[in-house]
């Protein structure tokens, strides 16, 4: 059973910075992606961002040139540096852990708070 772990989340004022980091345990089998989505109250979770094991990285057009991503599959931990936070980014993140090969998982973290607000 793979686990999730997150930590880093919490209450930060408009233009602040934030970094949520992820690991998971339970497994000696790579992630084939490890990624951060989030969902605000009445919203749909929604991906933020996602790394490949090959170092392929995505963001969702809202986070870009403001959020970074990055992995270190030695230690299965993937993290989350959020900078120029704004109240639009107020959501619970959760972190996610996919393998697409045997044997496959996709497993979620308990998800983290991140409140935005003067």
């Amino acid at each position: 059973q793979v686990q999730l772990v997150e930590s880093g989340g919490g209450l930060v004022q408009p233009g602040g910075s934030l970094r949520l980091s992820c690991a998971a345990s339970g497994t000696r089998f790579t992630p084939d992606v490890m990624g951060w989505y989030r969902q605000a109250p009445g919203k749909q979770r929604e991906l933020v961002a996602f790394v490949t094991n090959g170092g392929a990285i995505d963001y969702a057009d809202s986070v870009k040139d403001r959020f970074t991503i990055s992995r270190i599959d030695a230690k299965n931990t993937v993290y989350l540096q959020m900078n120029s936070l704004n109240t639009e980014d107020t959501a619970v993140y959760f972190c996610n852990a996919k393998r697409a090969i045997t044997p496959t998982y996709d497993y979620w973290g308990q998800g983290n708070q991140v409140t935005v607000s003067s």
